[in-house]
C-alpha cells in the first residue's frame, strides 16, 4: 500500500568552488549569527562588525485605511537604501572631465566633451546631495545605522572626494562654460566644504573603528582607505586655487595647507595598506562582490602623484625661491609611485576578472574601476609635464582608454539600475524556514 509522506527537504547548502568566493557578509548580519538578508544590488558588499548595530530591513504593514495620509517613510520609500556610496559615481564622472582636459594634444572638441562631462557630474552632485538630504530627513534611523556599520562608515569620505572633484573640474573645464570668476567662486567653495568633511572623515571613521567597529584581520578591505585619500585630493586640487588668491601669505598659506594634507593621507594610507596586502596574502582573494575594492589602491598611488605634480607647477607663485626643486621633487617622488600603481593595477585587473568569470554581478563597487584609475591618468599627466617624455603621454592616453570604458559600463548598468530600481531596493530576507516538499515511499 502506498502512503502519502509529507517530508520537508531542506535545500542544500551552496558550497562555492573556492572559500573566499562566498559573497561577503551582509550589512543585515546579526551579531548572533542569524541568516542574513539578501543584499540589493546597490549595497556595498563588505563585511560587518557585530560590534555595532546592524541596520535591518524591516517589512511595514499598516492597518490605516488606503485614504489615511501618507507618514514622511513611506513618502519617500525611495531613499531609505541610498547609503553614502551613491558618490561614487559622482567622482568617477568628475575625473573623467578633468583628466580627459590633460590629456597630450589639441584634439578639435575635446574641451567641450569634457565640460559636457563635468556638467554632468554637477548635475549628479546636486541630486546625490538633495537625495541623500531626504535620506537624512525621513530615514534618520537608517541613516545613524550605516554611520556605525563599517561596511558604509568610510564611504563618507566619498561626499568630500565628490565636493572636491568637482569643484577642481570646474577651473580645469567648467571655466569654459561658466566664466573663470564663476569658476573660483565655485571651487573655494567645494573646495573648502570638501576639505572640512574630508579632515573629519580622516578622523572620525578611524576613531569609530577604534572604539566601536571591529573588523577582523580576515576581513580588511581596501575600504578602509575610503576616508583617508579624501585629503590627498585635497593636496592635489588645492594648487589649482593658489595663482587666483593675493600674494604672499594667502597662496603660502593654502600651499603649506596642502603640503600637510598630503603628510597626512600619505602617512595614514601607510598604516592601513599594509594590513590589505597581509589579508590577501593570509586568507587569499576578497569574495566576489568586494573585488572592485582592490582599485581603491591606485587612489593614494594616483592621487599622491597628482599632489606632487600639481604642488610643483604651483609653488613658484608662492615661494619663487622653490622654482628649482619643486620639478625635481616631484618626478623623483610620482615616477616609483606610478610604478607600484601600475603593478597594483595588473593585480587588482586579473583578480577582478578572475571574479567576473566566477560570477561577479554589477553594485555600486564596480565604480571603483573609474576614479582610482583616473587619479593615475592625472598622476601619469602630470609627470609627462614635467619630464617631456613620450612614454608617459602614451602612458596617460592607455589609462585614460580604460578609464573610459569603465565609467561607460558602470554608467549603463547604474542608469539601468536605476530605472529597475534595483540599485534602491533594500535588502531582502530569507525564507524563515524551507517549504514543504510532497514525496511518495513505498
Amino acid at each position: 500500500m502506498v502512503t502519502p509522506v509529507h517530508r520537508v527537504l531542506p535545500s542544500p547548502p551552496a558550497t562555492p568552488a573556492h572559500p573566499t568566493d562566498a559573497p561577503a557578509p551582509s550589512p543585515t548580519t546579526g551579531p548572533t549569527g542569524t541568516p542574513p538578508a539578501t543584499l540589493s544590488a546597490g549595497a556595498p558588499p563588505t563585511a560587518t562588525s557585530p560590534a555595532g548595530p546592524p541596520p535591518t530591513a524591516t517589512a511595514r504593514t499598516s492597518s490605516a485605511p488606503s485614504s489615511a495620509p501618507l507618514s514622511p517613510a513611506v513618502r519617500a520609500p525611495s531613499f531609505r537604501h541610498l547609503g553614502p556610496q551613491w558618490y561614487a559615481p559622482v567622482m568617477g564622472t568628475a575625473i573623467v572631465a578633468t583628466a580627459g582636459a590633460g590629456l597630450p594634444g589639441d584634439l578639435p572638441g575635446v574641451r567641450t566633451v569634457c565640460a559636457a562631462v563635468w556638467a554632468l557630474s554637477l548635475l549628479a552632485l546636486v541630486a546625490v546631495l538633495g537625495a541623500r538630504a531626504l535620506h537624512w530627513r525621513h530615514h534618520r534611523d537608517q541613516a545613524h545605522a550605516h554611520l556605525l556599520d563599517p561596511a558604509l562608515a568610510p564611504f563618507y569620505g566619498c561626499l568630500s572626494m565628490a565636493l572636491l572633484a568637482v569643484g577642481g573640474g570646474a577651473l580645469v573645464v567648467g571655466r569654459d562654460w561658466i566664466g573663470v570668476r564663476a569658476a573660483v567662486a565655485l571651487d573655494a567653495v567645494l573646495f573648502g566644504a570638501g576639505t572640512l568633511v574630508g579632515v573629519g572623515a580622516a578622523v572620525v571613521m578611524p576613531y569609530l573603528l577604534i572604539v566601536r567597529h571591529r573588523v577582523e584581520p580576515g576581513r580588511v578591505t581596501p575600504v578602509l582607505l575610503l576616508p583617508l585619500v579624501a585629503p590627498m585630493v585635497s593636496a592635489a586640487l588645492g594648487p589649482l586655487l593658489v595663482p587666483y588668491l593675493p600674494p604672499g601669505q594667502t597662496r603660502q598659506t593654502l600651499l603649506f595647507g596642502c603640503l600637510a594634507l598630503f603628510g597626512l593621507s600619505l602617512l595614514a594610507t601607510l598604516l592601513v595598506l599594509p594590513l590589505v596586502v597581509a589579508r590577501l596574502m593570509t586568507a587569499g582573494p576578497l569574495p566576489l562582490a568586494v573585488t572592485p575594492s582592490l582599485f581603491l589602491v591606485l587612489g593614494p598611488l594616483g592621487q599622491s602623484t597628482t599632489a606632487a605634480g600639481n604642488l610643483a607647477d604651483a609653488a613658484p607663485a608662492a615661494l619663487p625661491a622653490s622654482t628649482p626643486y619643486g620639478s625635481a621633487l616631484a618626478v623623483l617622488y610620482g615616477v616609483p609611485v606610478m610604478g607600484f600603481a601600475l603593478l597594483w593595477l595588473a593585480l587588482a585587473g586579473a583578480l577582478a576578472v578572475r571574479a567576473r568569470r566566477r560570477g561577479m554581478g554589477f553594485s555600486l563597487t564596480w565604480w571603483a574601476f573609474t576614479f582610482p584609475v583616473g587619479t593615475c591618468v592625472t598622476g601619469a599627466e602630470g609627470l609627462a609635464r614635467h619630464t617631456g617624455l613620450v612614454a608617459l603621454d602614451a602612458l596617460a592616453v592607455a589609462l585614460y582608454a580604460l578609464l573610459l570604458a569603465a565609467w561607460a559600463t558602470a554608467a549603463v548598468r547604474t542608469v539601468r539600475g536605476l530605472v529597475s530600481a534595483e540599485l534602491l531596493a533594500g535588502p531582502r530576507r530569507a525564507p524563515a524556514a524551507p517549504r514543504p516538499a510532497t514525496a511518495r515511499t513505498r
